[in-house]
């Protein structure tokens, strides 16, 4: 057997520790797959955290949304709560309550609270008095807005009782006017027409034999009483 020559053995063993080449495509490949897949991972984390932004944010406005409607909605009901609800007109005969009607008629309404708090129907007579029909409260020297009542005031307190227009409504007329020509009327009897001649915007509660006895008084030919009657003040009261 022929001996082996030790430098042989160890370029042998050499030859067969030496690591493979890695070619220049290999490299490539495994670069481009290390990159698609922090692109991937990067892509879908955008992605889930946009959507959950848009999720939060929508929820924060949604929120803000209802709550701001919320406030707005309490500080109108507060505002509403706020508007006195019964108005004391107090006559030189005694005192006449009145609920108003701050739903049906608010702008009439405020306009009236207004003037009660400005004083306008402080000393206001009562100038027109047709017994079984109105008593109206105003300007002494604008007799105008009941002129077309006067004629058909004993008509209308002969005819049946009307369940939309009930007697002792309050009212003002439906022409425009200024702070002067606010009046008041109310009626004593049931008038079928009276959403046609008035704005009513409230309705006797308590005082009914005051207006009644106010309406009993003595007048001329033009329905004006021989002896003045006045509105002392108003005071207005959230409950009665």
């Amino acid at each position: 057997m022929g001996r082996i020559n030790p430098q042989t053995l160890l370029n042998q063993s050499k030859k067969k520790k030496a690591p493979s080449r890695i070619s220049v495509s290999m490299i490539a490949f495994f670069i481009l797959v290390v990159v698609f897949v922090l692109f991937f991972i990067f892509s879908t984390f955008k992605h889930f955290s946009h959507r959950f932004d848009n999720q939060a944010n929508h929820g924060y406005f949604t929120g803000r949304k209802l709550l701001s409607f919320n406030v707005l909605q309490g500080l109108v009901e507060l505002k509403k709560s706020d508007v006195p609800r019964y108005a004391i007109i107090n006559t030189s005969k005694g005192p006449i309550t009145v609920e108003l009607f701050k739903d049906g008629s608010p702008g009439i309404v405020n306009e009236f609270i207004t003037l009660c708090e400005k004083g306008h129907f402080k000393g206001m007579q009562f100038h027109r008095v047709i017994k079984n029909y109105v008593i109206q409260g105003g300007d002494i020297h604008s007799l105008g807005a009941a002129e077309k009542w006067t004629s058909k005031g004993k008509q209308y307190h002969q005819l049946t009782r009307s369940v939309k227009h009930e007697a002792f409504m309050l009212g003002t007329s439906k022409a425009k006017h200024d702070n002067k020509g606010f009046e008041l009327f109310i009626t004593t009897a049931p008038i079928p027409d009276l959403n046609e001649k008035l704005t009513v915007f409230g309705k006797v509660v308590k005082g009914e034999d005051i207006a009644q006895e106010i309406e009993e008084v003595d007048t001329d030919e033009h329905f004006q009483p021989k002896s003045p009657i006045r509105i002392m003040n108003v005071t207005l009261e959230q409950k009665t």
